[in-house]
């Protein structure tokens, strides 16, 4: 696989002495700046001066390139992977302790029961439904309330409270 050389490119920097500007620019595959640094004396000389610092750079890229270009085209059709596999010397498995899932805190559990029973519930009803005391319970509802699950609204028919969930 050819390699650019960062030596050989300032080789060719100096021939701008010379009067033939561009020369690192076509070895590092920049043709059109090659052409462009040929015919106005490396820009003049201000551009054969600012090489000095870029050809480093150039080359670097120039090889990625190539190397890029020679990997597409290896031919991996002969290459036959070899796998060994030794069971005498695999590890036991050794039993893994089971994972208690987190259990769903009230506030969640509420929220399904509210959903399960239409979005709209007393604060007897939450009690029988979750079997929380009535001091849990109001906690529980103005918890609800605080985060915008849930607002307070009377019965229609009996002006009892109710709580409006919105879920």
């Amino acid at each position: 696989m050819p390699q650019v050389q960062t030596n050989t490119a300032y080789i060719l920097w100096f021939l701008c002495i010379l009067g033939i500007c561009g020369g690192q620019r076509f070895y590092s595959g920049k043709i059109a700046s090659g052409l462009l640094y040929l015919f106005t004396f490396g820009l003049f000389g201000f551009g054969q001066l600012i090489d000095l610092l870029l050809i480093p750079g150039m080359v670097e890229k120039r090889n990625i390139y190539l190397r890029g270009l020679y990997a597409r085209n290896l031919d991996l059709s002969n290459v036959q992977p070899a796998v060994t596999l030794n069971l005498g010397q695999l590890s036991q498995p050794q039993p893994q302790p089971l994972v208690e899932l987190p259990a769903v805190s009230p506030l969640h559990r509420l929220l399904r029961i509210a959903q399960e029973q239409g979005g709209t519930l007393s604060a007897a009803q939450v009690a029988l439904y979750t079997g929380l005391e009535p001091e849990a319970v109001q906690s529980l509802l103005q918890e609800a309330q605080r985060y915008g699950y849930a607002e307070v609204c009377n019965d229609p028919q009996t002006g009892a409270v109710r709580y409006r969930f919105d879920v």
